[in-house]
């Protein structure tokens, strides 16, 4: 099938990356923030020669910190707002961040930074954002106001008008808790608002800002417990099947995320507008979109709902060629990078190939002794994206260590540079790759070794918690990394 020419500009040269998500981020916080330790990465990667940066999804997280479970596709994460920021900006008084130590300091130190803005007459600024925003954020601010209201309970916990959105109960419940709303509207504002002021810095510093997007949704987030007719549930709320994947290289029993899956007649009868307003929100964000689990659009894993595992699922097609076409009609071209990992078949990549998504390709896959190996450097192509690893990988150098020794001289004898450390061949090869972008994890970049990881797939605990020092940065690895992406044209 014939590509669609426009979508060539989605990768518009070659470049280079890091992946690093926020919360890794260095800074006295319990998680790295939007704040100067963010600006300072920027001033890094452009130090480097490096022109994007790579995060993962920035949605409010639940209590395992999962980025890939969300309470919203369109709120942004509060965990990541910089109180330090807001004492520049002359909103909180010095040092009043320091005590942002709890979910209600934080919340406290929120209400007198909009005490402090308001008087310097910001409410229409606020005012213009509640309304461009309306659409996600009204229903957004009193799910997180019930939530709060209920001990952080899941919405089809809630007593049953409040579950199953009886109007009158609604309406009652948003005049309880109308400066609770207040709060969380004006603590998205600040989200926005400094995600913005790093965007200008990145784009000053000519760096491309790259997210990601999961596929499915948390069962407890604003978006299912608004709009239950997209999602396919029973009658109280629940799903009757949910997502994951077969058996695959991460997990011999597959994964059961637990997601609801879609209603996709629904959702197309309404020609896709739930799909379009969600990706209009990380339009707004980056210049990149990853869409995690793009095979899902083609066909999605349905688990029973009552399976341990994801072993006794199956195959249930998607329709993603009309989905797509409808995005592509509303943003001419999508700079959507399809992350196309697992068992894919010609039909995904098919569809990929019709809409001219770049693919990924991973160097820690590359290594089995085919020669014929999709993610060897000699395989790859131009609209692509090369990774060593991603979140979900160990870092190279522990993957490497793991290897058995006749694995470690072949994978030493097709890299060369047979005196250079690890992962260094292995970030070689990926900027010598013809594929437009590479990215490079930062543990890699770095260096890191076993107990460094990002995520375990399958695992629930000790995840997401990564983060590094700036004593962790060897002097000189901006002039090293800088020369090789010169060596390598990008």
């Amino acid at each position: 099938m014939t590509a669609i020419p426009e979508a060539r500009a989605v990768l518009d040269r070659r470049r280079a990356g890091i992946l690093l998500h926020l919360t890794s981020l260095p800074g006295e916080a319990e998680n790295g923030t939007l704040g100067m330790q963010a600006l300072r990465f920027v001033d890094f990667l452009a130090e480097s020669g490096f022109s994007v940066w790579q995060v993962l999804p920035l949605g409010p997280t639940h209590a395992d910190r999962s980025p890939y479970q969300c309470l919203s596709v369109h709120a942004g994460n509060p965990r990541l707002i910089s109180f330090a920021q807001l004492e520049d900006w002359g909103w909180l008084p010095r040092t009043a961040g320091a005590s942002a130590t709890s979910g209600a300091a934080r919340l406290g130190l929120i209400a007198q930074a909009r005490v402090a803005f308001f008087a310097q007459g910001g409410a229409r600024d606020v005012q213009a954002f509640n309304e461009a925003h309306a659409f996600w954020l009204d229903d957004y601010a009193l799910y997180a106001a019930l939530r709060q209201a209920q001990d952080h309970r899941a919405w089809w916990q809630w007593p049953e008008p409040l579950r199953d959105r009886d109007p009158a109960a609604l309406a009652a419940a948003r005049e309880r808790h109308a400066e609770d709303m207040a709060l969380v509207r004006f603590e998205q504002f600040i989200f926005f608002r400094q995600w913005q002021e790093l965007r200008q810095a990145a784009q000053a510093r000519g760096v491309q800002l790259f997210g990601d997007l999961p596929i499915f949704v948390a069962h407890d987030s604003a978006d299912v417990w608004a709009r239950r007719e997209f999602f396919d549930l029973d009658a109280a709320g629940q799903p009757r099947v949910v997502a994951g994947v077969p058996p695959d290289y991460f997990s011999p029993t597959g994964q059961r995320w637990g997601n609801p899956l879609y209603n996709w007649p629904r959702l197309q009868a309404d020609g896709f507008r739930w799909w379009i307003e969600r990706l209009r929100t990380q339009l707004a964000l980056f210049d990149l979109v990853r869409i995690d689990h793009f095979r899902g659009f083609e066909a999605c894993w349905q688990i029973p709902v009552d399976a341990d595992t994801a072993i006794d699922g199956r195959w249930m097609p998607a329709p993603g060629v009309a989905l797509f076409k409808a995005l592509r009609k509303e943003f001419g071209t999508l700079p959507v990078v399809a992350e196309d990992l697992g068992m894919i078949t010609p039909a995904v990549h098919q569809l990929r190939e019709q809409f001219g998504l770049p693919g990924m390709r991973i160097l820690q896959f590359a290594f089995d002794g085919s020669a014929d190996n999709p993610y060897l450097p000699h395989n790859h192509t131009i609209n692509s994206v090369v990774y060593t690893g991603t979140h979900d990988n160990d870092t190279s150098l522990a993957w490497f260590e793991g290897l058995s020794a006749e694995r470690q001289r072949a994978l030493r004898d097709y890299l060369g540079h047979p005196g250079e450390p690890m992962p260094w061949p292995l970030m070689r090869a990926a900027f010598a790759s013809v594929a437009r972008l590479a990215m490079l994890p930062m543990q890699d970049v770095l260096q890191a070794g076993p107990g460094q990881r990002m995520n375990t797939p399958g695992s629930n605990s000790g995840n997401w918690q990564w983060r590094f020092n700036w004593s962790d940065v060897p002097a000189g690895l901006a002039g090293r990394l800088r020369h090789l992406l010169r060596v390598y044209g990008r």
